[in-house]
């Protein structure tokens, strides 16, 4: 017996949200943060320093499928997010600075992102079992508005989540690997009402997860998918064989043999390139504390995937009678499986990072089951929690260039010692055009006349594309300051020139790529035998460096230090000429 939806929606609830709005709030995400910086520390800079260390390189073919960065392989196995960004690195123009190249490809990655999960809730939404009650005279929700109407309410749901803001704005793998997570998810979605858009999308995402340092991940989504495929076909034919029509919109359109088969390939194909290139690399790490990292995991899925999880677990409550519907049960299994990838492995938050579109997914399908009353308690605390952080980050940043409140100055001070703020017209006009726009949409919220399904995420995704702003406008200065290695090389390079080799002993990936992209010095290993006229030691190797070095031959210069971070210091040594 088919139990009843708990989606009660009539049909002026699935307005259109306006398509210029949409793009404009996604463009608001998504661009600032591209200028006015460089890459951060540490997976930021030293994705970065392969990128560009396979661009300039001369070494054939071979070495693509072998990057090295001062003969160090990557610690995430990856090929395609490389290949990208030494592609855009290598098609820019001269004037574009190559990490500018790099983040404007990652951008685009990331708007394939939105685009993947809006279409994947939309043809979720559109299974007849996640279709709302119908009236008795009428008047429920159509199916496409409703689809569409869920849809919008999804993307909200991803721009809205806290983890997405800085990992979606890096040049690392885990953003790739994000990327193809959510196009294998739209395949699948997709899968029973297409076939060209779907089944290509189905290589790209299975394929380029392989290919990107989450193989096992892909690998378990898409064997789960055709799995769940093998399932839902059984369940059609035995309620045909019970009486029922084939042709029922009870069931809709489902998976055909076809379907099945070329998923069943894609995922061979897949297996094959993770075993033929020796990418099953099982990295479980079960820490001692089993307390401990309970309690630290459970922090990072609550603050990562604010504000999705409350509601995908009402979701999950409410829509308790069809866990096993396309609708819910693919979104569940796009989430289980990064879940467990988080809590058995040492990438922690870039494996959830691929939860969020599937989490965003499950937050959705709750929209049409709010009350009124719940969805004002909601709208609420967003007015309150986004006002305020955007009312403090005014505040602090008059601190920084003003000096009072005194307090609020020595706090900034004390976080980026030694930097200088100065007044940016440009980052003030758009900090406040922003700002202005998110107290427009409150007053637009508050209205009683709006009835809109996806109103209730309004405000989230509004309010983290603010705070988003506010950040990568009025406070990139200082967070660029603190996040970037260019003061500290500036700093070596202020010291040493221009010299033909520096030499290095245990130095970390992100000091050597930024060392070699910022400073523009030729680094070479110290155990090589070269005859460099400086060298620049890790604070770690201090204890034991007699035993590598003779000191007698070098005469100690100085610890350059990062102004934000005393852990990352440099020690400088000179060669004694005799």
């Amino acid at each position: 017996m088919n139990q009843p939806t708990p989606a009660i929606v009539a049909q002026n609830a699935v307005r259109r949200l306006p398509r210029v709005a949409l793009l404009l709030l996604c463009a608001a995400y998504l661009l600032p943060g591209l200028l006015g910086r460089g890459p951060w520390k540490s997976a930021d800079i030293t994705a970065f320093g392969y990128m560009a260390e396979l661009a300039r390189s001369t070494e054939g073919i071979a070495r693509w499928f072998d990057p090295l960065l001062l003969g160090m392989r990557p610690e995430t196995p990856a090929l395609i997010p490389y290949w990208i960004g030494a592609w855009a690195i290598q098609l820019a123009p001269s004037w574009v600075n190559p990490d500018l190249a790099v983040r404007f490809v990652f951008a685009l990655m990331l708007w394939g992102t939105f685009t993947a999960t809006w279409y994947a809730v939309y043809y979720l939404a559109r299974t007849p079992r996640a279709q709302p009650v119908a009236f008795a005279f009428g008047g429920e929700a159509r199916p496409t508005d409703y689809a569409r109407a869920i849809a919008d309410g999804g993307l909200l749901a991803l721009i809205a989540s806290l983890g997405l803001a800085q990992l979606g704005h890096e040049t690392t793998p885990a953003l790739a690997q994000l990327y193809f997570a959510s196009h294998l998810f739209y395949g699948v979605a997709a899968l029973p009402y297409r076939r060209v858009g779907p089944v290509i999308a189905l290589v790209i995402g299975t394929l380029g997860m392989t290919l990107s340092g989450g193989p096992t991940v892909g690998l378990a989504l898409a064997i789960g998918s055709a799995v769940y495929m093998v399932y839902e076909r059984r369940q059609r034919a035995a309620r045909e064989e019970a009486g029922s029509s084939s042709h029922d919109d009870e069931s809709g359109p489902g998976f055909t043999l076809g379907a099945l088969l070329t998923m069943a390939g894609i995922t061979v194909l897949a297996a094959a390139l993770v075993f033929g290139l020796g990418l099953a690399q099982w990295k479980i790490t079960l820490g001692n504390s089993l307390l401990s990292d309970v309690r630290s995991q459970a922090k990072l899925l609550l603050w990562f995937t604010w504000p999705v999880w409350p509601l995908a677990i009402w979701t999950l409550w409410r829509w308790r009678r069809q866990l096993l519907e396309r609708h819910l049960a693919l979104p569940l299994w796009f989430a289980l499986v990064p879940l467990a990838a988080t809590w058995t492995t040492d990438f922690s938050d870039r494996s959830l990072l691929l939860a969020l579109p599937a989490f965003a997914t499950l937050a959705a399908f709750a929209l049409p089951t709010f009350r009124r009353s719940a969805a004002a308690l909601i709208d609420w605390f967003n007015v309150l929690f986004f006002s305020g952080l955007a009312v403090l980050g005014w505040m602090y940043w008059i601190a920084m260039l003003t000096g009072a409140p005194r307090k609020a100055a020595a706090s900034v001070a004390r976080l980026v010692p030694g930097f200088v703020a100065e007044f940016s017209p440009v980052a003030f006009v758009l900090a406040l055009a922003a700002t202005l726009a998110w107290c427009w949409l409150v007053r637009w919220r508050t209205g009683r006349h709006r009835a809109a399904l996806w109103k209730t995420l309004v405000l989230p995704a509004g309010g983290t594309a603010l705070c988003w702003m506010l950040l990568m406008t009025l406070w990139l200065p200082p967070i660029d300051y603190a996040r970037s290695y260019i003061p500290q090389v500036r700093a070596v390079t202020e010291r040493i020139g221009h010299p033909r080799c520096v030499a290095e002993l245990a130095l970390s990936r992100p000091h050597i790529a930024a060392l070699r992209h910022h400073g523009n010095l030729n680094l070479q290993p110290l155990l090589l035998g070269n005859d460099c006229p400086w060298l620049l030691v890790s604070p770690d190797t201090i204890e034991r460096l007699h035993t590598i070095i003779p000191l007698e031959q070098w005469r100690f210069s100085g610890t350059l230090r990062r102004p934000s971070s005393p852990a990352d210091d440099l020690l400088l040594y000179e060669k004694i000429v005799r």
